[in-house]
């Protein structure tokens, strides 16, 4: 099995689709780092020999941003944006979308379950 990045890329695909299980690397990426080193993307992640796998390693930590070091700069990215106080900070303070979408009907990913209010119980007045 191929370990790269910190990723154990799945057994029995295609290495252009293997590589998109690493965080960073998308299907357009994977097939950018395919072409420079001249592979055929449809190549089983199993078929691959270790120079193979070495070399992939050596292009994404040269080129690419991928798995924690991303993560960081993205919570870090988020995490300005919140101490600046700028609109997209308090967004994402409040954990509600932050671009632009409606949020009186939908945005329920975002805002979680519906909170229904607290109906009191009607019961029936006796009249003198």
């Amino acid at each position: 099995m191929a370990r790269i990045a910190g990723v154990d890329l799945p057994r029995r695909k295609r290495i252009e689709v293997g590589l998109t299980y690493i965080y960073g690397i998308g299907p357009t990426i994977s097939r950018r780092i395919l072409q420079k080193l001249d592979m055929d993307p449809n190549t089983n992640t199993d078929d691959l020999s270790e120079t193979e796998v070495n070399s992939i390693r050596k292009v994404i930590d040269s080129e690419y941003k991928v798995e924690g070091e991303l993560r960081t700069e993205v919570s870090m990215n988020i995490k300005r944006l919140m101490d600046l106080g700028s609109y997209r900070g308090l967004r994402h303070r409040k954990s509600l979308p932050v671009r632009g979408q409606r949020t009186s009907t939908n945005a329920r990913t975002r805002k979680g379950p519906k909170r229904s209010a607290v109906k009191k119980k009607g019961g029936v007045r006796k009249s003198k």
